[in-house]
């Protein structure tokens, strides 16, 4: 992107500028139109700002600062300076101690026709500059006044499913350059289904797909998403999902008592299954240097017969022997949870699993750490979520009613709208359409959209790109400011044409 270093020799901001005008003799200035909406605006008289090639400059006064500084120079067709003292018609950013309310908040004031950007850490800053992008595009000015912004929630997320339908690693890029502008930290990548394995190993090259993204590509798209304060979440799905693995694998297939595999799901009584899965938890978390990670746990169809010991007797025979007499099948899959999680720990990460991977009573319980990922409750094992937060669980919602885009509509899906996302779903709501109550609010550590391909062929990259715009406009818009929405869902479309 466009650069420079050292200090500029252009003249001042005013050297041609018409004469000032009277500070009283500006309006008011209004908030700043931008998705996600701003929390807070300080009203204030003046001529605000718009970047001027020839004059402005974006300076910071803090190292740390330099990716944000030279990324908004870029945009913004700004000479990028450095560490500099700033003078009129510059962009400044700055850390600042106390600033703010929490890592993600920042301050944005625009004054005497210069811009300053301070937050408590550079998550930040970065949000602030994805601000004042937004309130110049298409030629606006910047309004006079302060911004006082954070988020309501610390996770803000999409997930894509790369394992049933290959993405372009460009493709993907271009995802993490429109997160960043609209202020999400996390994306989920799901790479290992039934259908493909999307990731080169070099534990067990045998499994990947012939279409995959190499290491290198992964690290470009780390690199890219680092630089945007995303954080990105890969996920392993098992004991279920496992049918590429499987192919290679066939030893490891469950199988019910009259010797019909079940498709996608390993025999977790077999020692083999376990290894194999560590080998690749093990791998992963070298490539992914994230604190978060996705360990799927979802759909396990042993579990989804009426009687499981019956059907699975080898299964039902590992579990008494691991959990004594009254051992049940879903105590094993809670055990083969907690180990896979016991595996990605000593990594540094932090555990999820898909709320119907977890199951009440019984021998075994999911370990306290592991974080829900509340996608339905459609599924069997799948409780109401005020269960999972009397137990004390924070929960990420995907409500699988509001934020599932699935390819081909299959079953009961429908393609999710940004319109009904923005009048009607809040991170409150994690089933259906009904919210929990509002103690459980913290509980809620945020939500994500998810893209999956069950039917892959059902629409393009460039389709897909298209028909989750205006859903992660909205979902963004939810996740950061708390408040009912100002703009009208007509109004919201006509702003993200402009700014997004």
């Amino acid at each position: 992107m466009p650069e420079s270093s050292g200090a500029t020799t252009s003249a001042p901001w005013d050297a041609q500028s018409p004469p000032a005008r009277p500070r009283e003799s500006y309006p008011v200035s209004r908030a700043p139109a931008t998705i996600p909406a701003v929390r807070e605006h300080t009203a204030a008289r003046g001529p605000g700002w718009r970047p001027a090639e020839d004059k402005a400059r974006v300076v910071v006064r803090d190292k740390g600062l330099a990716d944000e500084g030279r990324l908004l120079a870029g945009e913004l067709r700004l000479k990028y300076a450095g560490e500099d003292r700033p003078r009129q018609g510059d962009v400044e950013l700055a850390l600042s101690e106390g600033d703010g309310q929490g890592p993600e908040s920042y301050t944005l004031t625009v004054k005497d026709r210069r811009v300053r950007i301070t937050a408590p850490a550079e998550a930040g800053v970065f949000y602030g500059t994805r601000t004042l992008k937004q309130e110049v595009k298409g030629g606006r000015t910047a309004p006079e006044g302060t911004v006082r912004d954070r988020p309501a929630k610390p996770r803000r997320g999409l997930m894509l499913d790369i394992a049933r339908k290959h993405f372009d690693a460009a493709w993907i890029e271009d995802r993490i350059r429109e997160l960043g502008d609209l202020k999400f930290n996390q994306l989920g990548l799901h790479f290992s289904d039934d259908q493909a394995f999307r990731v080169a190993s070099d534990s067990h090259p045998e499994i990947v797909s012939s279409d995959h993204l190499t290491k290198d590509q992964v690290r470009r798209i780390l690199k890219l998403a680092a630089s945007r304060h995303i954080t990105v979440v890969p996920e392993i799905d098992s004991p279920g999902h496992l049918g590429a693995v499987i192919r290679q694998h066939p030893s490891l297939q469950l199988r019910d008592a009259r010797g019909v595999a079940t498709p996608g799901a390993v025999d977790i009584a077999n020692p083999a299954a376990a290894e194999i899965v560590d080998d690749l938890l093990k791998e992963y978390a070298e490539l992914f240097p994230g604190r978060h990670w996705h360990l799927g746990a979802d759909e396990y169809r042993a579990l989804t017969v009426e009687d499981p010991e019956t059907s699975y007797p080898r299964l039902a025979a590992a579990a008494r022997e691991r959990y004594g007499p009254d051992g049940r099948v879903r105590d094993l899959a809670t055990g083969w949870l907690n180990d896979r999680a016991e595996t990605v720990r000593p990594h540094g990460k932090k555990p999820q699993a898909w709320n119907d991977g977890f199951f009440p009573g019984g021998q075994a319980q999911a370990a306290d750490d592991i974080e829900v990922a509340y996608w339905t409750g459609k599924e069997i094992g799948a409780r109401d979520p005020v269960e999972y937060l009397k137990d004390g669980r924070d929960l990420i919602n995907y409500n699988d009613e509001y934020l599932y885009y699935v390819l081909g509509q299959p079953n009961d899906f429908r393609y999710p709208t940004g319109q009904r996302i923005y009048e009607s779903w809040t991170p409150l709501v994690l089933r259906g359409t009904r919210p929990v109550s509002a103690e459980y609010d913290d509980q809620i550590l945020g939500g994500s959209f998810a893209v999956w391909c069950d039917l892959a062929g059902s629409q393009t990259q460039e389709q897909v790109a298209q028909g989750i715009r205006m859903p992660l406009a909205a979902t963004a818009q939810k996740l950061w400011d708390p408040r009912k929405p100002a703009l009208t869902w007509n109004d919201f479309v006509k702003l993200a044409g402009t700014v997004h």
